[in-house]
């Protein structure tokens, strides 16, 4: 017999523990299981597995407890391997989390431990069978056929022979099974050598190869080449038979990588991102488990695939906060990859523009091992023009495009250039106000404003995803005045840009474009075949893309992050223009960039203007170090949600009562309402942030109904709404 000790599939914090199963069947840590708790059947992981030549009855006395019998088992193999289960624990540490919720963000839907309806798909496949039998020629033929390039799926052999392949299994000359369905091989079949390195760029190479340490921050100015250095790394880690995993922030990105990647090398790669379905992803899934995929190239969640052998990981774009996950365990991706990079030996290289502040510092005091391309792959960098918004407006410009971002759109399309404009928001406008009580309208279910989408008629909002019709009357004062329109968003940018340039090709890429499937490749595709003079998007056109016709990107409305309260508000508007104005003039003709502001004397609009990365870091750090905020202190957000008012608020001052420690409490903060649910935030500020964990381990401990409640704990949160 064996004692399995399992952790249930269950979201209530108070039941994160292991429970005792037996089975008559070996089993191993790491696979699923189906068991019986609390009188209904649920998925189990098995955490440790001992087997003992008690009875259930003997090991029940023992432990004290009821030992009930496992129901199935479920896998063959384990699914999380001795490194993801070490990594699940340090997590659970690290986030304050439960270990399911741990093993929940590692595994593809089909396998997670989640009681689920999902089936993995399988194909029927033939082999041929031992023993003589009597065949036609043309079925000998078909048996041939199969001896040489068998086993293969059937519908392959019944494809080229229909009649053949069925009378092959009846005579019992080939068997047909079932098997896992694979994913399909990403490779060009076409490898190219790359473009030679320039000096910078061997230098920053060779730098990282010879060094000691485990992570590396390339810190390369927009456009100087980092894309190349991680792809001469991969070659070279490639070479030594290693796997290597590159990750991007966003799906946006991944096209491009995808690209370059594979005419580089054309191995087998992997894809890995939210994109993709259930299906597709557990196909990839087992192929990095299986070690088919050399390359893997795919956005957060693709840390916790099964590598065999890491030689190599790059995170590109390291600062962006898609990189942080929001929901339970509100891991950063880079603190995994550090994990796994440490775990295979090999190294870990962050690169970015803009490196978040957290990052750059660890780099200068040599925690991280700073490599540096400060020019240019084109020794160019764009010239950058600030329009004060409120003087355009004074002079009776279009509060959209100004004067002087419609005569450079005009120029580059005379040119036949391509033009990038970003807008940070979606929708139409955004918001409509009563014309009588000026109450904007908001959704039923969240405290957040509405957006008109006029591609749908609707209100939408962008918090729930929500969709109303636009009332007849003021739901406020009941008023049938009508709404007054506010703001502006992509979508009345794009119409904006049609009516003023009727002959330009205009591409629109945000969360409403693309969220068909493929979406964003296809308008990447086409933008990059010059099927469109002018992409107009949101912040997923701001990093990393590489087009070489495009020479005049123009952002605006480039300073309204600025409003935001939030204490990373600075960085990420910096971030977001410097981002946005590398993607111009990267290919021999000369980059133009326009920064619609209202605030042109900002530090962070000034910076991203001069493209100075150190400039903005050392003005961010000396605010950050007067309010005492990250990196020089650490942070822990709880946030307690409830459907009733009263209860999210009684257990939010619970836990201000019962938080003691080296650090400060600030709150109880109301938040807006969110899905129909109150919200209520507490934070502790301070400098030691194994005590802040610590403190808050011991609430739970010692106030067990909290365990009960809806809370989300953020170690080190990237954002404060």
């Amino acid at each position: 017999m064996y004692l399995l000790d399992c952790y249930i599939e269950h979201p209530v914090r108070s039941i994160d523990q292991t429970f005792t199963y037996y089975s008559e069947e070996p089993a191993v840590p790491g696979i699923r299981v189906m068991v019986s708790f609390n009188h209904r059947s649920v998925l189990g992981f098995v955490e440790q597995a001992a087997e003992t030549d008690e009875t259930p009855e003997e090991a029940g006395k023992r432990l004290g407890c009821e030992i009930k019998p496992v129901d199935q088992i479920l896998d063959q193999e384990p699914l999380i391997t001795e490194e993801l289960a070490e990594l699940a624990r340090q997590m659970k540490q690290d986030t304050l989390s439960t270990m399911i919720s741990c093993y929940q963000v590692m595994l593809p839907s089909k396998v997670k431990p989640k009681t689920t309806s999902q089936h993995i798909i399988e194909e029927k496949w033939i082999r041929l069978c031992d023993g003589e039998v009597s065949l036609t020629p043309k079925e000998l033929e078909a048996y041939c056929f199969l001896r040489d390039n068998g086993p293969m799926k059937y519908a392959e052999l019944r494809q080229k022979y229909p009649n053949q392949a069925r009378a092959l299994v009846t005579k019992g000359a080939a068997e047909t099974y079932s098997m896992e369905k694979e994913a399909a091989s990403v490779k060009t079949g076409i490898v190219t050598a790359g473009p030679e390195l320039n000096a910078e760029q061997q230098a920053a190479v060779s730098e990282i190869e010879s060094g000691s340490d485990t992570v590396y921050l390339l810190h390369g100015q927009t456009g100087s080449g980092k894309t190349e250095v991680y792809l001469r790394l991969a070659s070279h880690a490639l070479e030594q038979g290693k796997q290597v995993l590159i990750l991007v922030p966003e799906i946006a990105l991944t096209p491009q990588m995808i690209s370059r990647v594979s005419e580089r090398f054309g191995e087998e790669l992997a894809i890995y991102h939210s994109g993709l379905n259930p299906q597709e992803k557990y196909e990839q899934y087992r192929m990095v488990k299986s070690g088919r995929a050399a390359v893997v190239v795919g956005t957060r969640s693709a840390v916790f695939l099964p590598f065999q052998s890491l030689g190599l990981i790059v995170m590109d774009e390291e600062h962006d906060p898609s990189y942080k996950q929001d929901s339970q365990p509100a891991y950063h991706c880079r603190d995994a990859a550090i994990f796994r990079a440490e775990y295979h030996h090999c190294k870990l290289v962050l690169g970015s523009a803009t490196p978040s502040l957290e990052t750059f510092a660890r780099a200068l005091k040599n925690v991280y091992h700073l490599v540096t391309l400060k020019t240019r792959v084109n020794n160019t960098l764009p010239e950058v023009t600030i329009v004060p918004l409120r003087d355009a407006m004074k002079q009776g410009q279009s509060y959209i495009i100004t004067d002087v971002l419609a005569q450079k759109l005009e120029e580059t399309l005379r040119q036949g250039k391509q033009a990038i404009l970003l807008l940070n928001r979606r929708g139409y406008h955004t918001m409509l106000r009563c014309r009588s009580c000026k109450e904007p309208l908001k959704c039923r279910h969240c405290d957040i404003t509405l957006s008109y989408h006029h591609a749908t008629k609707t209100m939408v909002c962008h918090s729930c995803g929500a969709s109303f019709p636009i009332p007849r009357e003021c739901p406020s004062c009941h008023s049938r005045e009508g709404f007054a329109t506010y703001g502006f968003g992509t979508e009345k940018l794009e119409q904006e840009v049609k009516d003023r340039f009727p002959s330009a090709r205009v591409l629109r890429m945000d969360a409403d474009t693309t969220s068909v499937k493929n979406g964003h490749e296809r308008i990447l595709n086409a933008f990059g075949k010059h099927e469109a003079d002018i992409l107009v998007g949101t912040q997923m056109i701001a990093k990393g893309l590489d087009y070489p016709d495009v020479t005049l990107v123009g952002i605006l409305n480039g300073d309204e992050g600025l409003s935001r309260t939030d204490y990373r508000s600075c960085e990420v508007t910096f971030d977001l223009l410097m981002q946005a104005a590398g993607r111009s003039g990267r290919a021999d003709t000369k980059g133009e960039v326009v920064l619609q502001v209202f605030d042109p004397d900002h530090y962070a609009v000034v910076a991203a203007a001069r493209q100075d990365y150190e400039l903005f870091f050392r003005m961010e750090m000396n605010y950050r170090h007067a309010a005492m905020q990250p990196p020089y202190t650490y942070l822990i957000s709880l946030t307690v949600s409830s459907r009733q008012e009263e209860a999210c608020e009684a257990a939010a001052h619970a836990m201000l009562q019962g938080l003691q420690g080296p650090f400060r409490t600030i709150g109880v903060i109301p938040l807006p309402r969110r899905r129909d649910s109150f919200r209520s935030r507490l934070i502790l500020k301070g400098q030691n942030l194994d005590a802040m964990r610590e403190a808050v381990r011991s609430l739970f401990e010692t106030m067990p109904d909290l365990r009960k409640k809806d809370i989300r704990i953020d170690v080190n949160p990237m954002t404060l709404e």
